[in-house]
């Protein structure tokens, strides 16, 4: 992929954690992680940041509670 001088790119962070960033491209945000908790969600398109930033927090409540069931077991 080639950005143009003028992409936008936003940092989505969860939790104080560096979820990835999304890519303003036609049609879109393109979401690309940063950490791997979140590769659901890799190359993924959404219609704006608030739909990216909600499947990532989404994302991040699934995977911590998974980590602490095991954790009790």
């Amino acid at each position: 992929m080639s950005l143009s001088s003028n992409a936008a790119a936003y940092a989505i962070e969860v939790q104080g954690r560096s979820a990835g960033i999304v890519v303003a491209e036609r049609g879109g945000f393109t979401f690309f992680v940063s950490d791997w908790t979140f590769k659901d969600l890799d190359r993924r398109t959404f219609r704006n940041i608030g739909q990216a930033e909600r499947a990532a927090a989404q994302l991040a409540r699934e995977a911590f509670a998974r980590r602490g069931r095991l954790r009790r077991h």
